[in-house]
């Protein structure tokens, strides 16, 4: 799963700039969580990519209420496409979300410790995401919203948990945002691949308190491991 993830703006504008030349202005905000608005990128209707704020917990165009009553801000890329909450999105609108990082608890001796997980050049991570639009019948205000999809763990990443979001390159990401793209050739992104090589970082359990905000939620206080990305 992915349950919180973190980002700092300066590597990530520098990243997206370089690699879209879409200008990225959010703040930094090491310890994100679900129900938090974070900038989400995907295609606008000219077909050019663009970053809009978006609620972390997908709610479904036909919702008829805002709720959190079941756990909509993970997807899990295996039953994606015929989820009822999900195969729409999954057909029409996909999204990348650009991060620093992310967490993950590894259970140990009745303890969840842990783990940042980050690219190893700290520029960025591209996790394949699905939004949606819904509108509030009374004042048809819209809110966007979006999920992260999930895959089994890669076996390097497995001993911290046995979930991992779907992580892209830049060229699979530009894939995944391509509409045009069907569905059937996008799902080998669902394997579990590293596609770029990461950085699994102790961190302390300050982190686990979803109210720390400060840059001591992504602090070392260990050895890092390497895990390589994988063969393409």
């Amino acid at each position: 799963m992915c349950g919180r993830f973190n980002i700092t703006s300066d590597p990530l504008a520098k990243f997206l700039m370089e690699w879209l030349g879409v200008a990225y202005s959010g703040q930094d905000n090491f310890n994100l969580a679900p129900t938090e608005t974070v900038q989400v990128l995907r295609m606008d209707a000219q077909g050019q990519p663009e970053l809009k704020p978006m609620r972390w917990w997908l709610t479904p165009f036909w919702a008829k209420e805002v709720s959190t009553k079941y756990s909509m801000f993970n997807a899990k890329s295996e039953t994606a496409a015929k989820s009822p909450a999900f195969k729409t999105p999954y057909a029409k609108r996909r999204c990348v979300l650009p991060i620093s990082g992310f967490y993950e608890w590894c259970r140990q001796n009745n303890q969840k410790l842990p783990y940042f997980i980050k690219p190893d050049d700290d520029l960025g991570l591209l996790l394949a995401g699905l939004w949606d639009s819904w509108r509030n019948p009374e004042t048809d205000e819209e809110l966007l919203s979006f999920t992260i999809l999930t895959t089994a763990a890669n076996t390097e990443l497995s001993f911290v948990h046995h979930r991992q979001p779907v992580i892209l390159d830049q060229a699979e990401a530009q894939q995944w945002l391509d509409m045009d793209t069907p569905t059937s050739e996008l799902a080998y992104l669902f394997n579990s691949r590293v596609p770029v090589p990461l950085e699994v970082v102790p961190v302390s359990t300050h982190v686990n308190n979803a109210r720390h905000k400060d840059a001591r939620c992504a602090q070392s206080i260990g050895a890092s491991i390497p895990v390589g990305a994988d063969a393409h």
